[in-house]
Parts: structure tokens; C-alpha cells; sequence
């Protein structure tokens, strides 16, 4: 029988960086997909919560995964290490007059980027948080591209992923897109900056991406404001300066009373 790997468990004093190497090799054991058939249906647009179910089911079933899997798998896998920012990267390169899509996760811990992620290629999938800037952390893996014969041609980065897995807000996959054909190296390099400074920005002020979760909530907990509902529908009928509008709300007071009793 083939082991089934086991999920990583860590103890609360582990380093990050630690926990970061043993996700990696959790990763590496599940092995690379190379069947043709894709086992788990990933849909980019799904919310945050399903995907972390689909993410759940990966560590029940241990088969084998492909990029995008291994990136959805570490956002499950680093959930509970809130001090580690998570934000996917893509890469699109050229080699022999064919174009080739790759993605891994970014990951900043401590002010250091790294990577997590699986590919053929063991140059193109982790990368420990050791790179003092989002710039040098994407040069390495366009170094790794060209020792394999592959040109760089876009890179597209999103913003950080939310550490809670019950949210439904979505991943932002693509909030800058790159395309080096037409930037300058240098302009490269300051876009790429641009984008790590924004998401510290987003970061310091405590906000992601536009949430659905607030809204959701309202929608869930609607039920129980409801029954407080007339202690505020009588408050503001008190305000009202109308007179017109008291009767109205005389006629309705009795049945709201009289659903307070029955309640």
C-alpha cells in the first residue's frame, strides 16, 4: 500500500518558518500530478469557504495535485498562522513557440517574501522567506524560468488572502497584472514594489478586499434583530416629528406587542 501522507501538526512554540518547510513537504509528498487528469475541480471564482472545503477533502483523498491545487492547499494548510501574509502569484512564459501558465503562493513573514507550491521543476515551486523584497523573491523564480529555456512573459499578482476559512469573500487572483514586454526592467521592478507596498497599506489599515462576509452575517443573524426589531421600529416613531405618521404606527403598535407576548 502507498502511505498516505499525514497532515502537518504543529505545537504553538514552532517557528514559522518551520511550519512553513513542513506544509512544503506535505506538498512534495502528495507528489505532482502527471496523469493528465485533474482529480480536484478548482474554480477560481468559488468563495474563500468552499475552496477550503475542497482544500479539506485533498487531505482526505491524498492524491496526486498540480499548481493550482497546492496553492489553495497552503492557504488551508497556513490558515492558523495569522502573522504570515498569503497572496497568489502567476507566472506566463514562452518556450518553444508554446505559452506555459504556473502559479505558487507568496507568502511574508517578517517582512521576508518566500514561496509555496508544487511543480516539475523543483526550482519553480518553494522558496523560503528569505528575500528582503517582493522584486527579488519574483527575480529568482525568472532566473529559475530561464535556466529551464522558458521567457518570462507576465506575471499577475493578487492581494492577501483572508485567514479566516468561513469567509465567502473571493480571492483576488489578478489585482496587478505585469506584462514585461512592455515595462523596462526598472520599471518592472518598482510596479512589483508597488504592489507589496499596497498590500501593507491594506494590511495596516486592517481592510482586504471588498468583504461579502459583513453582509452575509447580517443575512444569518436577521432573525434574531428581528425580535429587537420593534424596540427599534417604537423608538423611532417616538422621533418622528409627524403627525401623520404616529397613527400609523399607533395601529401597528399593538400587533407588534401582541407578537412580543406570543414570542
Amino acid at each position: 500500500q502507498i502511505p498516505i501522507p499525514s497532515v502537518p501538526v504543529f505545537q504553538p512554540s514552532t517557528p514559522i518558518p518551520e511550519r512553513l518547510e513542513a506544509v512544503q513537504r506535505y506538498i512534495r509528498e502528495l507528489q505532482y500530478n502527471h496523469t493528465g487528469t485533474q482529480f480536484f475541480e478548482i474554480k477560481k471564482s468559488r468563495p474563500l469557504t468552499g475552496l477550503m472545503d475542497l482544500a479539506k477533502e485533498m487531505t482526505k483523498e491524498a492524491l496526486p495535485i498540480k499548481c493550482l491545487e497546492a496553492v489553495i492547499l497552503g492557504i488551508y494548510l497556513t490558515n492558523n498562522m495569522t502573522t504570515l501574509d498569503r497572496f497568489p502569484i502567476s507566472f506566463k512564459t514562452h518556450f518553444s513557440g508554446n505559452y506555459f501558465r504556473h502559479i505558487v503562493l507568496g507568502v511574508n513573514f517578517g517582512g521576508r517574501y518566500g514561496a509555496l507550491g508544487i511543480s516539475r521543476r523543483e526550482e519553480l515551486m518553494y522558496k523560503a522567506p528569505v528575500f528582503r523584497t517582493l522584486s527579488e523573491l519574483i527575480f529568482d523564480f525568472e532566473e529559475a524560468y530561464r535556466r529551464c529555456w522558458h521567457t518570462l512573459k507576465k506575471v499577475k499578482l493578487g492581494h492577501c488572502v483572508s485567514h479566516d476559512p468561513h469567509s465567502v469573500e473571493q480571492i483576488e487572483w489578478k489585482h496587478s497584472i505585469l506584462d514585461l514586454d512592455k515595462l523596462t526592467r526598472e520599471d518592472f521592478r518598482k510596479e512589483l514594489e508597488r504592489h507589496a507596498r499596497d498590500m501593507r497599506l491594506k494590511i495596516g489599515k486592517g481592510t482586504g478586499p471588498p468583504s461579502p462576509t459583513k453582509d452575509r452575517k447580517k443575512d444569518i443573524s436577521s432573525p434574531q434583530r428581528g425580535q429587537a426589531s420593534p424596540h427599534r421600529r417604537n423608538s423611532r416613531g417616538d422621533r418622528r416629528p409627524s403627525g401623520e405618521k404616529k397613527p400609523a404606527d399607533s395601529k401597528a403598535m399593538p400587533d407588534l406587542n401582541g407578537y412580543q407576548i406570543r414570542v
